[in-house]
């Protein structure tokens, strides 16, 4: 079954913004839990044959993963393909878009996720890259995990973003996403944050790509209108 992945990101710039959030998620949710903290590398591709990408991965996955995935490419027309490691767990994630904006940044989309236990990061980037993708940006975060009034919400201290705060629900049923969308705005105006417009956040992904050598894995950060 496919799932679909709803978040609203909200950008928060220094780490004074990011404890004044976390101090006002407290106060709101006595029963807020951290759920993981961590470090990621995430590897954007682009360009590339899925169906090829497909047949090089299938050894690595489980039967319900390759028919997950089947099914998603029979639609995948907008997608962001990446490999990520966090901590020491390596991570092969395909998005593809369901509602407006892309699927690298969209509010709605359905998502697949496959750990690859036998593969280093590199060997997984090199199974990618074999099936004709090419390296879009690398980008590196350090992410804070919590379970926030029934929505995953998560504080990243990214490259060339600074800090970043994303609310998520993941759900089965397509024709929930305008409702759990919703939801999660009424969470971030209550928290006071303003939704990152996706237009910025276009501009600023797009930034990114074309300078990420400049930003992977430091603490540097720039500013787009």
């Amino acid at each position: 079954m496919s799932s679909y992945e709803v978040e609203i990101k909200c950008l928060l710039g220094g780490k004074e913004s990011a404890d004044g959030l976390l101090a006002r998620m407290k106060e709101k949710d006595p029963g807020l839990q951290q759920v993981s903290s961590h470090k990621q590398l995430n590897h954007y591709f682009m360009g590339g044959d899925l169906n090829q990408l497909y047949e090089n991965i299938a050894p690595l996955l489980k039967e319900e993963e390759k028919e997950a995935i089947q099914a998603l490419l029979k639609n995948a027309k907008n997608f962001s393909l990446r490999t990520r490691q966090a901590d020491e767990k390596v991570i092969l994630v395909l998005k593809v878009s369901v509602d407006e904006g892309t699927s690298a940044n969209t509010v709605g989309r359905i998502e697949f996720e496959a750990e690859t236990p036998k593969l280093s990061l590199e060997e997984l980037d090199q199974l990618v890259l074999k099936s004709g993708l090419e390296y879009q940006a690398k980008w590196s975060r350090e992410r804070t995990e919590y379970k926030y009034l029934g929505a995953n919400a998560t504080i990243d201290k990214n490259a060339g973003y600074g800090y970043l705060a994303e609310f998520e629900k993941i759900i089965n049923d397509e024709a929930k996403v305008a409702e759990v969308k919703t939801q999660l705005r009424k969470i971030v105006n209550e928290l006071s944050l303003e939704e990152l417009d996706q237009a910025r956040l276009e501009r600023m992904f797009a930034y990114y790509n074309a300078n990420w050598q400049d930003y992977y894995g430091t603490d540097k950060v720039f500013v787009v209108e």
